[in-house]
């Protein structure tokens, strides 16, 4: 990847959060290009669902089988059993065969015919989707939007980067030349790691009040719910410990309370109609909150 430090950083965020990621932009800024990247970096098992129209949700979870010569059915895993899933346009399926998805990103399991079968750990999934004003998509379901811990875009770059790019892929592909970094153990520690990092009270009352502003928001007609705010706490913990720091800052939450939280929000149709966006309501928000001044 050339640039976008920021929303790789995003990315390791939600790995040692123990969550997962929505990467939404148009076609063909290598939203799948940085997933398959991180995901070859990390090693451990991975998997690809191309999402279409037509997928079904025993695509995604696995089926039984009956077998003749035993008399009996085995399970035959699908690609959502695998460390790392890349959920590919996500959005370009229907929303029965979306929500299949909700019960793998919540409780690390899927269920077929009644037996369930866990999911290895580390799971992480990131879910690539393209604007849904673009013909051929369904809007995801709030209720998996809010399975992710984070939703963020990368954008087109700016001229100095799109030069790289063209010199860098001009005679091979530098994802072939990838390999991981670090070993499934290594990222389980650092998730274990991750939850020892220390909230301090002010900071902690922090999150709250920024999470309570979304609900009491004139615009708002669902704001963010305690999901959000665990999952705003735990990304600022990830982001405190990839930047060397055993303790979380206020300035950590505010990087993070959008893509944490702005697609979480459910904006009264009259709002959203004149305009308005969860984007920046939150920044209103965040400007108005008193930041704490205890560090940590």
């Amino acid at each position: 990847m050339v640039g976008k430090k920021q929303t790789i950083e995003l990315l390791l965020v939600a790995l040692m959060a123990e969550g997962h990621v929505l990467l939404e932009d148009v076609p063909g800024v290598a939203k799948t290009l940085l997933a398959k990247s991180l995901a070859k970096s990390l090693g451990g098992s991975f998997d690809r669902i191309q999402f279409t129209p037509d997928l079904m949700p025993s695509d995604i979870t696995g089926f039984n089988v009956y077998d003749q010569h035993s008399a009996s059915f085995s399970f035959r895993p699908g690609p959502a059993i695998t460390n790392i899933l890349l959920a590919d346009e996500i959005n370009r399926t229907i929303p029965r065969t979306q929500s299949s998805l909700l019960e793998c990103m919540e409780e690390r399991q899927v269920t077929v015919d009644g037996e369930t079968h866990q999911l290895p750990a580390p799971f992480f999934v990131m879910a690539t989707q393209n604007p849904i004003e673009l013909e051929g998509t369904f809007p995801l379901p709030e209720a998996q939007l809010d399975r992710f811990l984070l939703k963020c875009s990368i954008g087109y770059p700016d001229k100095q980067e799109e030069i790289q790019i063209l010199s860098r892929f001009q005679q091979a592909d530098p994802l072939q030349e990838l390999v991981s970094v670090v070993t499934l153990e290594d990222i389980s520690r650092m998730q274990r790691d991750r939850r020892n990092i220390i909230i301090s009270d002010p900071v902690r009352e922090y999150i709250v009040d920024i999470i309570r502003a979304t609900r009491d928001h004139s615009a708002v007609q669902f704001g963010a719910s305690p999901r959000g705010s665990l999952g705003l706490m735990r990304a600022g913990q990830a982001l405190a410990a990839l930047r060397g720091r055993d303790y979380t800052l206020p300035d950590d939450i505010k990087l993070l309370a959008i893509p944490a939280l702005a697609h979480r929000l459910i904006l009264k149709d009259q709002d959203r109609l004149r305009g308005e966006s969860s984007e920046h309501l939150l920044e209103g928000i965040i400007d108005r909150i008193p930041v704490p001044a205890a560090s940590g």
